[in-house]
């Protein structure tokens, strides 16, 4: 009898873990039939073009799921989820969790303020005691809709795979997995998810995660048992390690209309949520219009996909960032490709031109992006710009940059030495000139990162993973 999978792809990212790379052919190859969720507005389109023998493609019912979350009994799903993630085992690094609690206590307002010395309490009692963490985890249970009974009815699957272990909306398809009983497994989707997202947002029998580091988190920080982890790479960066996407450098540069006979220093906005980045760019702009560079430069800027929300600061920063390169002849600028409404701008539509900025960038520069992981699969020189914004987001919570050097990401980051982190204008020029001295000074250790943060760097990922899956299903 075939078996079935069921596939939860929330988010444009888990679509290129799972449909760009050989994650679902190595299923279907092993005789898996494979139903994959996404958003209802995108299944035509992705039926279009990943579409094969094998794969149905269904609606992930977002909205329903959103109302659910919402309506039903909302104030506590809120609590339960705002525990989840801010009480892992205090085990791990808890800086970056650190910093979401401070976050909502900031934000907080009205009788969640004045209760919030509780709240805090209760976190302290979660990161240290696994029994508490157990309680809440099995707590969220209780929020079981029946969103997708007619699905488990129509394919009885014998797999159900989140793209996260239940920390974003995928958490219903999962509970009404565990209570019917069928297997449920998920995936690491990004590098500084287990650090960040913490507990299990259901009952999760089986998961995936990208290397040693990542385990270790999920065994200190959330309770897994070493057996339920599988250490499978990142199937998402198959097609760089095998250079899939990656455009000739002529045909990029007439894209962009950018200067063979100038070096290029690549920008991509990071950390957008708790600083501006416009402080970096003005940097980088004065150093590129003086003569303080060993080279000639020109600077091209990609945009982070939170500039398109419709978040007024990130909005009105986005439209500051087109003002300033409209002003100079050799600053240049990407903005993502968006896959769909319910994704917005994070997807895999624009992997060619994303490659191919980090693979010609002669400087690679960001804020601590998980693009320092994919620069480093290119062997680009790259620099982490931590300069301070004067002002933060006016009225709203900030973070200074030069503050968040410790989160568990950062800091194996720094400890790699697999590029230079700066903090003012003088540093960057200096660290901007090393490289374009020597691109390959850091090389040794950018190689030894990626294996200690990608473990696979043979393009092989995806079908390990998928070989997985299957192992659990035989």
């Amino acid at each position: 009898m075939t078996k079935r999978v069921f596939i939860s792809a929330d988010h444009g990212l888990a679509l290129i873990y799972f449909l760009q790379s050989d994650v679902i052919s190595t299923l279907i190859k092993g005789g898996t039939e494979v139903i994959l969720f996404t958003a209802g507005s995108l299944k035509s389109k992705v039926n279009e073009r990943f579409g094969q023998s094998g794969l149905i493609i269904e609606d992930l019912r977002l909205e329903a799921a959103t109302k659910y979350a919402q309506e039903e009994h909302g104030a506590i799903q809120w609590w339960l989820n705002f525990f989840r993630r801010a009480g892992p085992s205090a085990r791990m690094n808890l800086e970056t969790v650190n910093n979401y609690v401070h976050w909502i206590e900031t934000e907080s307002k009205g009788m969640r303020k004045k209760i919030f010395p509780l709240v805090k309490a209760g976190v302290w009692l979660m990161r240290h005691s696994r029994i508490v963490r157990k309680i809440l985890v099995n707590m969220q249970n209780q929020f079981t809709p029946d969103i997708y009974g007619d699905y488990f009815e129509r394919y009885k699957p014998d797999l159900v795979i989140g793209s996260t272990p239940g920390w974003r909306l995928d958490r219903y398809l999962l509970r009404e997995a565990a209570a019917r009983g069928i297997q449920t497994a998920a995936i690491v989707q990004g590098w500084d998810n287990p650090s960040s997202h913490a507990l299990p947002g259901a009952k999760v029998e089986w998961i995936t995660c990208w290397s040693q580091p990542q385990k270790e988190e999920l065994i200190n920080g959330s309770d897994w048992q070493s057996n339920q982890i599988n250490i499978g790479g990142i199937p998402a960066y198959d097609g760089y390690f095998e250079q899939r996407w990656l455009m000739p450098k002529k045909e990029y540069y007439r894209l962009h209309n950018l200067d063979p006979n100038k070096k290029l220093l690549g920008y991509a906005c990071s950390f957008v949520t708790y600083s501006p980045n416009i402080q970096n760019i003005r940097a980088l702009i004065d150093l590129v219009v003086s003569d303080r560079l060993a080279e000639p430069c020109q600077l091209l800027i990609r945009l982070h996909p939170n500039h398109f929300t419709n978040v007024p600061r990130w909005a009105n920063e986005r439209e500051q960032i087109r003002e300033l390169v409209g002003e100079y002849s050799d600053v240049y600028l990407v903005e993502p490709v968006p896959l769909g409404e319910e994704f917005g701008y994070y997807s895999g539509e624009d992997m060619p031109e994303k490659t191919s900025m980090m693979a010609y960038s002669d400087v690679f520069l960001t804020v601590y992006s998980t693009m320092v992981v994919e620069a480093s699969i290119h062997e680009r020189p790259i620099v982490s710009v931590t300069i301070n914004s004067e002002t933060g987001w006016s009225g709203q919570y900030s973070l200074k940059l030069t503050e968040i050097g410790k989160w568990p990401t950062h800091s194996r980051f720094r400890a790699s030495g697999a590029g230079l982190v700066v903090s003012d204008k003088d540093a960057l020029c200096d660290a901007i000139n090393t490289y374009l001295r020597k691109p390959s000074i850091d090389l040794d250790a950018q190689r030894a990162f990626i294996k200690q943060e990608c473990t696979f760097t043979d393009g092989s990922s995806g079908r390990r993973t998928g070989e997985y899956f299957l192992s659990l299903i035989k």
